[in-house]
């Protein structure tokens, strides 16, 4: 019974998952405008993208600002070329993608993820000795704290749900 509770409890912690460019993937054909994918999802410390492509026509490269913003894929942070790549977002702030594949990058295939920490205070209370919230980034791309909150995923609600569905199935079955 403890086995189900860990089981459930663990299953809340792990983050949602996103096919990056939804059914359509990571590519340059259909015109896919992947600045507003990224900007439709919240994604958090956690979460994990799943890019899914041809892996003889396109690649994913993880780069610096400066070499997003000028489609510059010739010294990458990582280089990613399975066709079906899982990359887990582990800090807060800026990740940025692009295919390097000559012309790909320039014709959109690149994209701009936001991480943000969960925070552990409401929003509208001040930090201390005016330090940021805990768990956002300290950057000048931090959400300001009069912007809300967006709902979790449905993955999270669904772990939550299972979580507490089990929490009350081990507490049935202790009494």
């Amino acid at each position: 019974m403890l086995f189900f509770l860990m089981l459930a409890l663990f299953g809340v912690s792990l983050g949602a998952v996103y096919k990056v460019g939804d059914s359509a993937g990571w590519t340059t054909i259909g015109n896919i405008d992947y600045k507003k994918w990224a900007s439709s999802h919240n994604f958090h410390v956690g979460d994990s993208l799943i890019f899914e492509y041809h892996n003889q026509f396109h690649n994913v490269k993880q780069v610096i600002h400066q070499d997003f913003q000028s489609c510059n894929a010739s010294s990458p942070v990582a280089t990613y070329t399975s066709g079906s790549d899982s990359i887990t977002l582990k800090r807060a702030g800026h990740y940025y993608f692009l295919c390097g594949t000559p012309g790909h990058c320039q014709a959109g295939q690149k994209v701009d993820i936001l991480v943000t920490s969960p925070s552990l205070r409401p929003a509208a209370s001040p930090a201390p000795h005016g330090l940021p919230p805990f768990g956002l980034p300290i950057d000048s791309t931090a959400p300001s704290p009069a912007q809300s909150v967006a709902p979790p995923s449905h993955h999270r609600l669904s772990l939550l749900s299972l979580a507490i569905i089990a929490s009350v199935f081990l507490v049935l079955l202790v009494n």
